[in-house]
């Protein structure tokens, strides 16, 4: 599927655009989604929520691991918060580790926009196909 085709599929994801996700580009395997760090995104310390950094990474995952044009679905993901974040745009760069005929794994990274490394994420996913 082209970058396009992946918009279009994932206007669906209501909670992603909710938080204010936006697909960047993506490519057979790969993906990079951007979020732009508002108030609404803060926890009580005034740093991007745990939460909202995990949905980035997630929709990276779920934008990469639909790019072959077949349906899949996250069975397990995981992810290490490195560095707070308090303003600004971050992004999620996911690519494709390894598949096989029913199972892909990805790596997610999270990083702001000097290329700060803020999160690491891994996520399996079982193709529908």
């Amino acid at each position: 599927m082209d970058v396009d085709d992946l918009r279009k599929y994932f206007e669906r994801d209501r909670y992603a655009s909710l938080c204010g996700v936006e697909i960047v580009e993506a490519t057979s395997g790969s993906a990079l989604v951007k979020l732009r760090i508002e108030d609404r995104h803060l926890n009580g310390l005034d740093m991007a929520h745990g939460g909202c950094l995990f949905t980035l990474a997630d929709m990276a995952f779920a934008v990469a691991s639909n790019s072959h044009g077949v349906p899949a679905v996250a069975v397990s993901a995981s992810i290490t918060y490195v560095k707070a974040v308090r303003s600004g745009v971050v992004f999620a760069r996911a690519r494709e580790v390894s598949r096989s005929r029913r199972l892909a794994v990805y790596a997610v990274e999270v990083t702001d926009e000097a290329g700060a490394v803020l999160c690491l994420f891994q996520g399996t996913v079982y193709i529908k196909a």
